[in-house]
């Protein structure tokens, strides 16, 4: 009996050897009584896709939201884990990454996976999704504040221009994220990659601008550096119009006609009276003569 040999794709009396993992993206093409050619091609788990039938752009790659163009993106750290499983110990990888715009939004989160590339991604989606407004005065902070988290603390103070960043690690690319040119850090106590990010955020997160504070108090924006409030000119009093006359009403003519009607007829009477009374005067002198 004789054995021929087997065809790729086909199994024969022999079992067929393992498939090389030198295929573009994928598994490769099996060996001799494999499977045949093997799975993914390009553009498989955590690549980039090739372009559409429709020509847009394609695939799960990074880059296709126009938004990311204008992020600034940093990855800050890069761990490795490890399992101790039965069959041996199975690795995963988790990666801090910050992403800010520059001008003034900042965000920072951790994203775990079994591939360094899916970790990254992960903590850049978290990280978008996270961003946090900081209030930025002449390209620095408002004032100096203190950031803490477990046994991390972070200062941060305002620094003139030109000083630059004075910062290290994690603080600076979160900082430089966010779009600060003139600071001046210092990392005390714990030097943890994870204590200090979270302590860096909550530092920037005390922040407020001094249009936020005012609104808060209930007052003026020069108030709250200790000016006076400023005093309001009084406003002129609008000027009285003259009051129109009253126009008379209809019915007091006929009421001021009949008195001068009536004056003619009491003049007749009363000469008619003084008549009457000279004429008895003359008749009561003939009759004494």
């Amino acid at each position: 009996m004789t054995n021929t040999p087997n065809t790729p794709g086909q199994r024969g009396p022999r079992p067929g050897g393992p498939g090389q993992r030198s295929g573009p993206g994928g598994r490769g093409p099996g060996g001799p009584g494999g499977r045949g050619p093997g799975g993914r091609g390009p553009g498989g788990r955590g690549g980039f896709g090739g372009p559409r039938r429709d020509g847009r752009p394609g695939g799960r790659g990074r880059g296709n939201d126009r938004d990311m163009l204008d992020m600034v993106e940093t990855v800050i750290t890069i761990n490795r884990v490890a399992k101790v499983v039965k069959g041996g110990r199975r690795f995963s990888f988790s990666a801090i990454v910050t992403v800010g715009d520059g001008k003034g939004k900042v965000g920072v989160s951790l994203g775990k996976a079994n591939e360094i590339a899916d970790a990254i991604r992960k903590g850049s989606e978290m990280a978008r999704a996270s961003q946090i407004k900081v209030p930025i005065l002449n390209d620095t902070i408002p004032y100096a504040v203190e950031g803490r988290y477990g046994a991390s603390r972070v200062m941060l103070r305002p620094a003139a221009a030109g000083t630059g960043v004075i910062a290290a690690g994690g603080v600076r690319a979160i900082l430089e994220a966010a779009g600060l040119k003139n600071i001046l850090t210092k990392q005390l106590g714990s030097r943890n990659p994870h204590n200090v990010w979270k302590a860096t955020m909550d530092g920037l997160n005390q922040l407020r601008s001094v249009e936020e504070i005012a609104a808060k108090r209930g007052i003026s924006i020069p108030e709250v550096f200790g000016l006076p409030k400023p005093e309001r000119k009084p406003e002129p009093e609008p000027e009285a119009a003259p009051a129109a006359e009253a126009p008379a009403p209809e019915t007091a003519a006929p009421e001021t006609a009949a008195p001068e009607a009536a004056a003619p007829e009491a003049a007749a009477e009363t000469g008619a009276e003084t008549a009457g009374s000279e004429a008895t005067g003359a008749e009561e002198a003939e009759n004494d003569e």
